[in-house]
């Protein structure tokens, strides 16, 4: 019955965190395609650059099913993120920042086999671009602003099995959902009102994804780690809706509709990559762990959820990952600090998108401690990146992320000695 209460309490707060969810985005790239992805696993994993060869027995790796077979311990686990943005391009500069929770998640050990439910955002739209230009007559002024916010969620359960020693498979299943808005304001000079496009996009899908880890030992101190996980392509169905409207701004800012008119635009579909995922790392149990990873994602079929002149096109993308850990006496009963996990990890990613004939890449340099508290853990991250460039046209997004995961672990399946 105790079990039952926590796993009722848990599903609350995830259907609360899903009500309140906001935009957790503030890049300009994520006007296009699904917006800026956010699927980057727990922040153990996200603290070694996205790493994910292990299968822990106390945390919760979502980023491969198959992990959740090794579970001992039913675990909690939740994460959040404060993102500081600085754009700029050839002209002008601006910056932002963003929190934004990343995870909630639940793992359940079965025996030989496991299985995990939780709620995360896959992807956010969050962004406000600037454009200025003259009509064909040469004189007319024109100012045009794009606005853009939303998420697309996503609800998973998965299961995992330990088919023989040290290999596992796993499955997961998710339900993806969420509402994307897009608005275009124009600025004409000579004109009194200002007119608004408003496209809206209510986003709903199945996808899976399916996963095998491996690990054996190298002489008598060593292990070695294996891990794929394939995401094969999906659709998700985006039902569109659309106006436009002259507009009134008051003296605070807030936008009043003068004339809205309707209009009819079709129905949609948008597909979720196939991406195939491969890593390999060597370790020491309980000591360090290092280890690299590949990530293919055929974007060959992303479009953009309305099709305007973008100047955007897509291709094949990679990321790179190369990262590990390493805790100087897991069992110190003197020093705190030898029990403290130290990760980092390098990540290096050529998204796909194409922009004027550029591609936009990705870099980012990632440092984290896992602080143990018992059987549970807190875990905090760092990372400093670089999306995009000030060539063609484009805008350069340094960042910097603070991160802050907690790992709850108990054994909920207790058998009473007194009734």
């Amino acid at each position: 019955m105790q079990m039952i209460k926590k796993i009722i309490f848990l599903l609350i707060i995830s259907v609360t965190v899903v009500t309140n969810a906001q935009e957790t985005s503030g890049s300009v790239y994520s006007f296009y395609g699904l917006g800026d992805l956010k699927h980057r696993g727990t922040h153990d994993i996200t603290n070694m650059g996205g790493l994910s060869v292990l299968k822990d027995s106390m945390s919760l790796n979502i980023l491969n099913p198959a992990s959740y077979a090794n579970l001992k311990l039913t675990t909690f686990t939740i994460g959040g993120t404060s993102k500081f943005t600085n754009q700029s391009d050839a002209l002008s500069s601006d910056s932002q920042n963003r929190t934004s929770y990343d995870y909630l998640a639940v793992g359940i050990p079965m025996g030989k086999a496991g299985a995990a439910f939780g709620l995360m955002p896959y992807s956010a739209v969050g962004y406000k671009i600037q454009k200025n230009s003259l009509e064909a007559d040469g004189v007319t002024e024109r100012a045009n602003q794009y606005v853009g916010s939303g998420n697309i969620n996503r609800i998973f359960m998965g299961g995992a099995y330990n088919v023989l020693k040290g290999l596992n498979a796993g499955l997961n299943i998710s339900y993806n959902f969420g509402e994307v808005t897009n608005k275009n304001t124009a600025f004409i000079s000579g004109v009194q009102f200002p007119t608004r496009e408003l496209n809206t996009s209510y986003i709903k899908g199945v996808s899976y994804d399916v996963g095998l880890m491996y690990d054996t030992k190298i002489g008598k101190s060593y292990n070695l780690y294996g891990s794929f996980n394939y995401t094969p392509s999906s659709t998700l169905d985006s039902e569109n809706s659309r106006s436009i409207a002259t507009i009134i701004y008051g003296a605070t800012g807030t936008e009043f509709v003068n004339d809205e008119l309707y209009i009819n635009v079709s129905n949609s579909t948008l597909h979720i990559p196939a991406t195939t995922v491969m890593a390999v790392g060597i370790g020491k149990t309980n000591k360090w762990m290092f280890g690299g990873q590949l990530t293919a994602i055929d974007n060959s079929k992303t479009t953009n959820r309305f099709s305007n002149n973008l100047n955007a096109s897509y291709k094949n993308g990679q990321r790179i990952t190369i990262g590990g850990f390493f805790i100087p006496k897991y069992d110190s009963f003197t020093s705190y600090l030898s029990r403290v996990t130290y990760s980092a990890g390098l990540r290096f990613e050529n998204s796909g998108l194409v922009i004027n004939n550029q591609d936009v890449k990705d870099f980012g340099i990632n440092f984290g401690l896992g602080l143990p508290l018992g059987l549970s853990k807190i875990n905090v991250g760092f990372e400093y990146g670089q999306q995009g460039t000030t060539t063609n046209g484009l805008v350069q997004e340094d960042y910097y992320s603070v991160r802050v995961g907690f790992s709850f672990a108990d054994k909920w399946f207790r058998k009473r000695k007194i009734d």
